[in-house]
């Protein structure tokens, strides 16, 4: 768990400048920069996130392949689902609390995506480059009222 927003701005800053150490870019490292992206008003989360992940991965030396490195749909299937969850968050509750709160709900862990992916489709060549709408259930939509992915919050 983090303890504040400093920690969470190390790893987004360092994420988008390459100098996160590659031991520090963990299923928990990647909620943390997802949940910064998605409340930067700087940033558009979709558009942003993908560059910034596969520049870093080449600058730690993981190639970006049909096989290894940056993976579309997860990527953007994990931006949603946490933008889905930020929504039921108060607006002014701490950066690393809303981290978090997206921790406690199991999206550090690989094996949520399964809920909505087969493993063969998931891992297709495909939804590695692009994305792959779920082939088992869909993923959880925004409230009506929600902000959009990528809509900075006051």
């Amino acid at each position: 768990m983090y303890t504040s927003n400093d920690e969470i701005d190390y790893i987004g800053l360092r994420l988008m400048m390459r100098s996160l150490p590659k031991h520090r870019w963990t299923h928990e490292a990647h909620v943390a920069a997802a949940v910064w992206i998605l409340e930067s008003d700087a940033h558009h989360a979709e558009t942003d996130l993908p560059p910034m992940i596969r520049r870093y991965n080449v600058s730690v030396g993981t190639a970006n392949t049909d096989t290894t490195g940056y993976h579309e749909t997860i990527t953007l299937a994990s931006l949603r689902r946490i933008a889905v969850s930020l929504a039921a968050l108060p607006n002014d509750l701490a950066c690393y609390k809303k981290v978090n709160a997206v921790l406690a709900e199991g999206l550090a862990k690989p094996d949520w995506i399964f809920r909505h992916w087969s493993r063969e489709k998931l891992f297709s060549i495909e939804a590695r480059h692009n994305w792959v709408e779920p082939d088992l259930a869909p993923l959880p939509t925004f409230p009506s009222a929600a902000p959009s992915i990528g809509a900075g919050r006051e």
